[in-house]
Formats: structure tokens, C-alpha cells, sequence
């Protein structure tokens, strides 16, 4: 076989290094091809991490054993000789930035894997890496001045998930400079000054909200293939709103990162709440940053099961508590019935809320006209099975609504419910969320969330005397509220109705106030949609499209109305016609639908939806070894491979 000349060029020699000719054959290895290239060099060092990159097919030769011809290799292929893992700055939610050395060659799924795990961050298929947004040159070197915190030294024992007593892992305890990095990431750092606040992008409408996410980098292609280069910087962010086993034991960087995305996505107005929910999210925000600073706590942990027979002994309990709850509540189901005020909100009409007998039975609602006609036909009943479940409440004004999304095969049935006391709402509230979810008044989560909707509303009430309490305390305004409230109040009256609220979540534990914080921002109704701009076939108007992590929401982009909501559980199947770009979707019932994207990839929207459905099948005890096959296979990320 004729022998040929390939050029190579070497990273070590320097970018402007001329590249090496090695004589080879077609039927020669990568293998083979790396070895005389390394000869040639006359550098002596580990060469183990480093591979080919093909660059004209931006593609990783990670095959030693393939030969040139089976790659398809030509004497006019430009290789390089390059190392796999490279330095890349990071910005964390809270504002950290970090110099880690992360894979430049493996999917971008796999690399944010091991930076997850560098960084004792679980299940870091919730995440992934954000292009930052172009700036101007003048802010690009004020960037540069941000202190960076260097972890490219940083060493992980293969496997190791070993922690020190009080929760920091073993690899951060090897300096006191590597120890005072891991504290940063598990405290809430104090805000930006407010003209830096100020500057932050905010989103004015759905057109801005969707923008963002055609900066997500592709989860099934490698850093290098999507343009990223060392020493780059990218944002590591939650992308997925479905976060499985949240343990404050296990948890303290990824719950206090995951803090800081919600504390952002609601003050730079990401995220829509009402008055009394910002100024609950403020007294909160103040709380953590008054704790977090006086008395920086270290991460609390489970206790060592070193015995196996005290493992054993512990899950025993723990099965037998779970079963006496789960018994005592199938025998003490509740049955809710009671008068409710309904509403029907339609265009041009005047009515209010009219009174009904309510009775809520597994997952369904049903009305009389009153108690005593209980045992005809009632008026309608509701199958609540995959709707949409959000609060409309004003303590202060003494209103618990309810608001009902109830898909139906014309559209979308909206009705409130009106209840007359915070109790009555609890339950019925409660009993709805259950109710989207399938399941029914016998859960043993019904009880826990009745407590919850109470500790909030708790929450929002005012304090007798609260408002002389601490009147002289100076509040950074700008860094506990949104733009929207800053220029509805002056800061004089936004002050005592923070701490008013404060009033009522200043004993709360650090821990705690985070989870509190996290379960008020879940319980938005806007919570965790992201959107696109859609075109559907046979449509000649844009539209958005909102991906949550149980449905896709077809929504007007003028007026920001639902129209149509799709539920996963009723999705048969899904593709992508790559040559027109167009996704198409089929449902239970003869449904289908197919749209191109606007404002992102189609493959974005694929990864997402893909994505959610991967993070369905994760299982409580699963914390690595995620099966990347299939989550490549439900992303799309086969085709890339």
C-alpha cells in the first residue's frame, strides 16, 4: 500500500509552530498516527490525554484503533494533536466565577457531569452550560478584572463521594485556599452594588423570555465542536425545572446555586408574582444574606452508616414510619365538601362569582346548585387529572382564589374557585395540586401539603407592631425587590413592609429559609415554562411555545394567552425533519401537531422535551451512572454522535 504525507500540527509547539509530515499509510491506526507524531516532537511528557482533532469535520478521532481509511482520512485532512481537557472559566448562579479543567471532547453532557462532580453538585443532569450574552469590549475587560478562582489543580478520586464531618468533600480539603472556594459556593454572597443590578437584562415580554435559550450549548456535542475554546467563559446553569432529591444533608452547593437562579429569575423580573409573594421573596432574601454573613454555618450531613446492620436498621424505620403514615391516611381520608364561589371568565361579561355546593371526589370536582340536591345530577364535574393549578391569594384583602386550567379537546376550560378562609383554601388548594397529579384525597402528601400552603399564607400576614420594629435598619432595596415594585415605592416605603414580612421568617434556620424560598418560587404559576417562538404548519403568525417539565403550552405571543396545553403522559411519539427543520409531535386521540422554531434550534426544543422525559425515568436511589445512551437517544444526541 502507497505510503502518503499527513500534516499534524502539535498544541504544545505554539499556535504558530509549523506542522509535523509523517509518512503513513491508509491502513495505519490513530494509534500508530499519535506515536510518531510524539516521536517526531522529541517532548518528553504524558501524552495520555491527548487526541486528534480533525479540523475541516470539527470531530474528535477518540478511536485509536480505527484506521485512516475508516475515518476517511486524506493527504488534505488537517489534524491537530491537542489535549482533551483544557482550562474553562465558569460563572455559578451566585455569581462565582471558577477555573476548572473540564473535557473538551466528550459530550457536553458528560463534561458537565464531571464538573458537577468536581464541584459536589448531585444529579447534574438538571444542568448545563449557557453562552454568556455578547458584550461590548469596554465591559468585556471590566469582566476580566473579576476575581477567578483557580480548581484546574484539583484532583478527584475516580468514584469517590467520601466527605469530611461536616459535609465538605475530601478534594476541597487539601488547602485552606481550596476550603474557602467550597464555602463560597455553598453561601449566598452578598448583591451586586445597584447600579450593577441595574444594568442586568431583564425580559419585556415573552419575545425577550425566549431569546434566552438559543444560547444553551448542544448537550450531545463536545465543547470544541461547538466553538468553545480554553480559557472561554460559559454559565453553568439549571436547565431543567424538575430537580429530583433535593436533600439539604447532601445538598448544600446545589441548593444554595439553585437558591441564586431563583433569587435572579424572579428580580430581574424572569418570573412573574404578585406583591405580597415579592415582598415574602424580599424579607427572605434579607434573612438568608443576615444569616449566611453573621454566621457562615457549615453544611450539615447525614451521620456516617459505616455497619451495615445500622444502615439496615435505620431504612427498616424509616419503611415502617412511611407505611403507618400511608395506613392511617387511607383510613382517615378526607372528604372534602363544602360551598365554594366559582367564576368563569369570559370576554365582554360582567358576572361575578356565584355560590355553589363544592364535592371533591379522587381527582374529580363537582357542583349543585345547593347541599340538598346532592344526590341528583350535578351541573358539571371536572376531571382535574393534568390540569394547571395556580394561586391567585391576597391575604391582606382576604382573597383565596383558585385558578383551574382545565384542558379540554376545543381548548382550554379556565375557572376560579373562590374559598371564604385560609383553611378552607388550604385543603381545597391542596387537594387540586394532588388532583393535576393524578393522584387522589388518600395520598399521604395531602397532609404535608396542606402545612405548606399554610406556612405561606402565614407568611404574608401582617405582624401587630411590625411596622415600628426596626424602622432605622438601612435596606438595600434594589438587591430584595424587582424593578417593577422599585418604581411602583419609594425605598422609604418599601423598607417597613419588608421588614414587616421579615417579621415572620426571621427564626427560620438558614437551611430552611433556602427551602422555604425554593418551595414559594415552585409554587408560581409561571414557574419553570420556557419558552420559544413557534411558527405551527398551516399558521401565519408566530407564536410561543411554552416546554415545562410535564406539558407543552401553545400560548398567543400578543397577549400572552394559553390556547392549547399538551401533557406528556398523552405523547405517543416525536421527531424532527431535519432538512425543513420542523418538529412534529403526535398525541393520544388523533392529535398531532408539527411546527418550525424562530428564535432557537429545533434541536434546543427536541433536547428539552427529550430531556424532561429522560429526567421521568430517574430513579430515587440514582445518583451516577445515568445511562447516556438514553438520554442521547431521547435528546436527538444519536444523530451527533
Amino acid at each position: 500500500m502507497a505510503a502518503w504525507d499527513l500534516c499534524v500540527t502539535v498544541e504544545e509547539l505554539g499556535p504558530e509552530a509549523p506542522p509535523f509530515k509523517v509518512s503513513v499509510t491508509s491502513d495505519l491506526h490513530i494509534g500508530g498516527v499519535i506515536l510518531r507524531i510524539v516521536e517526531k516532537t522529541q517532548i518528553k511528557k504524558n501524552w495520555s490525554d491527548h487526541a486528534l482533532w480533525w479540523e475541516q469535520k470539527e470531530q474528535w478521532l477518540l478511536r485509536p484503533s480505527w484506521t485512516l481509511e475508516k475515518y476517511e482520512i486524506h493527504a488534505d485532512a488537517r489534524l491537530s494533536l491537542t489535549s482533551q481537557h483544557k482550562p474553562l472559566r465558569l460563572d455559578l448562579p451566585n455569581g462565582t466565577t471558577l477555573r476548572v479543567q473540564a473535557c473538551f471532547s466528550r459530550p457536553v453532557f458528560q463534561t458537565v457531569m464531571g464538573v458537577c462532580h468536581l464541584l459536589n453538585i448531585r444529579h447534574p443532569e438538571e444542568l448545563s452550560f449557557l453562552r454568556p450574552v455578547e458584550e461590548k469590549k469596554k465591559k468585556e475587560k471590566e469582566a476580566e478584572k473579576d476575581v477567578v478562582h483557580d480548581l484546574t489543580a484539583l484532583k478527584v478520586m475516580s468514584g469517590s463521594s467520601q466527605t469530611l464531618s461536616n459535609g465538605m468533600p475530601v478534594h476541597f480539603a487539601d488547602s485552606p485556599q481550596t476550603e474557602a472556594v467550597y464555602k463560597l459556593l455553598s453561601v449566598s454572597l452578598p448583591a451586586p452594588p445597584p447600579e450593577t443590578i441595574t444594568r442586568m437584562l431583564r425580559p419585556s415580554g415573552l419575545m425577550d423570555k425566549a431569546q434566552v435559550h438559543n444560547r444553551w450549548l448542544d448537550s450531545s456535542r463536545s465543547l470544541l465542536q461547538q466553538g468553545v475554546k480554553a480559557e472561554d467563559k460559559l454559565l453553568l446553569r439549571f436547565k431543567y425545572y424538575c430537580f429530583h432529591d433535593l436533600d439539604p444533608k447532601y445538598d448544600a452547593v446545589r441548593l444554595t446555586q439553585l437558591y441564586e437562579q431563583a433569587r435572579w429569575a424572579i428580580l430581574l423580573e424572569e418570573v412573574d408574582c404578585t406583591e405580597e409573594e415579592m415582598m415574602l421573596f424580599a424579607a427572605l432574601q434579607y434573612h438568608i444574606g443576615k444569616v449566611s454573613l453573621s454566621e457562615p454555618q457549615p453544611t450539615t450531613s447525614c451521620p456516617a452508616m459505616d455497619d451495615l446492620d445500622s444502615a439496615l436498621k435505620c431504612l427498616e424505620v424509616k419503611m415502617e414510619s412511611e407505611k403507618t403514615r400511608v395506613e392511617d391516611m387511607l383510613e382517615m381520608a378526607p372528604e372534602l365538601q363544602d360551598y365554594l364561589k366559582l367564576f368563569r371568565p369570559k370576554r365582554l361579561t360582567l358576572k361575578g362569582y356565584k355560590q355553589f355546593w363544592f364535592t371533591f371526589k379522587n381527582t374529580s370536582i363537582s357542583y349543585y346548585k345547593s347541599r340538598e340536591e346532592t344526590l341528583k345530577e350535578p351541573i358539571q364535574q371536572m376531571n382535574l387529572k393534568g390540569c394547571e393549578v395556580a394561586p391567585d391569594v391576597s391575604v391582606a384583602a382576604q382573597k383565596y382564589c383558585i385558578r383551574l386550567l382545565i384542558p379540554e379537546a376545543e381548548g382550554m376550560n379556565e375557572v376560579y374557585l373562590r374559598c371564604e378562609n385560609e383553611l378552607q383554601y388550604s385543603r381545597w388548594m391542596a387537594a387540586c395540586r394532588l388532583a393535576s397529579k393524578g393522584k387522589t384525597l388518600a395520598d399521604c402528601s395531602f397532609s404535608s401539603e396542606v402545612e405548606n400552603i399554610q406556612s405561606f399564607l402565614a407568611m404574608q400576614q401582617s405582624t401587630p407592631g411590625a411596622n415600628n420594629a426596626q424602622t432605622d435598619e438601612i435596606i438595600n432595596t434594589h438587591s430584595l425587590v424587582s424593578r417593577r415594585y422599585q418604581k411602583k415605592y419609594k425605598a422609604k416605603q418599601l423598607t417597613p413592609r419588608i421588614l414587616e414580612a421579615y417579621q415572620n421568617v426571621s427564626q427560620l434556620p438558614l437551611t430552611q429559609a433556602l427551602v422555604k424560598f425554593l418551595q414559594i418560587w415552585q409554587a408560581l404559576p409561571d414557574f419553570g415554562v420556557s419558552y420559544f417562538v413557534v411558527r405551527f404548519k398551516g399558521c401565519r403568525k408566530d407564536e410561543v411555545l411554552g416546554v415545562t417539565n410535564n406539558r407543552l403550552i401553545r400560548i398567543n405571543l400578543s397577549t400572552g394567552d394559553v390556547a392549547k396545553t399538551w401533557r406528556y403522559n398523552t405523547m405517543r411519539q416525536w421527531n424532527v425533519n431535519w432538512d425543513i427543520k420542523q418538529m412534529a409531535i403526535e398525541f393520544n386521540g388523533n392529535v398531532n401537531i408539527a411546527f418550525s422554531c424562530v428564535t432557537a434550534t429545533c434541536k434546543i426544543v427536541h433536547e428539552y422535551i427529550g430531556g424532561y422525559i429522560f429526567m421521568a425515568t430517574r430513579s430515587r436511589e440514582q445518583t451516577e451512572g445515568l445511562n447516556h445512551e438514553l438520554f442521547f437517544k431521547l435528546t436527538g444526541g444519536h444523530e451527533a454522535l
